[in-house]
């Protein structure tokens, strides 16, 4: 399979402070994936060194192929990138920033922005600095679109839109992608809207990926357990059972293993419990369990 993205070994810090060390993942050719993490994982860390704005202090970053930090600009051409939602000329209206942004870009397809532009019914003279920030958002998202790159880099792409505005864009993004054979790597904190869009996600701890693999897999084989408890029973975190955690009676904790396999586990514990339930789950449920609440 070929991979657009390689990321292998990165270890970066701000002073004292580790972001990750040896992380490695990949997005293949084609593909939606989603990066995942509370504040403070490295989102933002991971999205700059894939922009080349950001050296890591350790390992290498390839796109296409070649190291992000020496990349030739003809290839750098072929990246779209989206820093959280950031519209430069914003004295310009919807009309005049195209038209500045076409001769940059001997590819240009207008009609991908304008088509997005109609569907977020923004008007072609409306000046972009009246704009809110959802829709100043979706402006540099299409002038991102009608540059044609092979890979999308886009950074909180939703920030600000509404709920019925988010939904819109993420069925055009995902047809887009499609249709269009393009690769996308992309973050959010609204993880709804990643669900229905991606295909892939890595789901980042502090210093680490917790994991990386096809979101339908993931929301079919990933399960919250919940049972009655006896007092006193101390359940503990392990490989197989992620962040458990007791409200009164009831323990909750969250795991791969299939439920006949999980109550075996119990059992061969001794664990006291009653009224075993497994569940699946949604993917900012399953985000929650892998990470925890706090």
């Amino acid at each position: 399979m070929e991979h657009i993205i390689e990321c292998r070994n990165l270890t970066h810090s701000y002073g004292k402070r580790l972001i990750y060390q040896d992380l490695s993942f990949s997005v293949p050719k084609g593909k939606i994936l989603g990066l995942l993490g509370k504040n403070g994982t490295g989102k933002t860390t991971s999205i700059n060194i894939l922009s080349g704005y950001l050296k890591p202090q350790q390992g290498e970053c390839l796109i296409f192929g070649e190291n992000i930090t020496t990349m030739s600009p003809s290839l750098r051409s072929k990246i779209g990138l989206l820093i959280e939602g950031h519209v430069q000329y914003d004295f310009m209206n919807i009309e005049q920033i195209e038209k500045f942004y076409s001769r940059f870009y001997p590819n240009w397809k207008r009609e991908a922005y304008y088509e997005l532009m109609s569907r977020l019914k923004v008007a072609p003279k409306q000046k972009i600095s009246r704009m809110s920030c959802g829709q100043r958002s979706q402006v540099a998202l299409g002038l991102i679109l009608a540059q044609d790159p092979e890979l999308l880099i886009l950074d909180d792409f939703s920030l600000g839109l509404d709920p019925g505005y988010r939904r819109l864009f993420v069925d055009y993004l995902k047809e887009y992608a499609r249709s269009e054979d393009k690769t996308v790597f992309l973050t959010s904190h609204i993880i709804q809207d990643m669900e229905r869009l991606i295909d892939d996600c890595i789901i980042m701890d502090y210093g680490k990926i917790l994991i990386q693999q096809p979101i339908d897999k993931l929301l079919s084989t990933f399960r919250r357990i919940s049972c009655d408890i006896a007092d006193g029973y101390n359940f503990e975190e392990s490989s197989q059972f992620y962040n458990p955690s007791r409200i009164g009676s009831q323990l909750e904790a969250f795991t791969f293993l299939p439920p006949d396999e999980a109550r075996q586990y119990f059992d061969s514990q001794q664990v006291p419990y009653q009224n075993f339930n497994a569940e699946l789950l949604n993917l900012e449920d399953a985000f929650i369990g892998l990470t925890g609440k706090y």
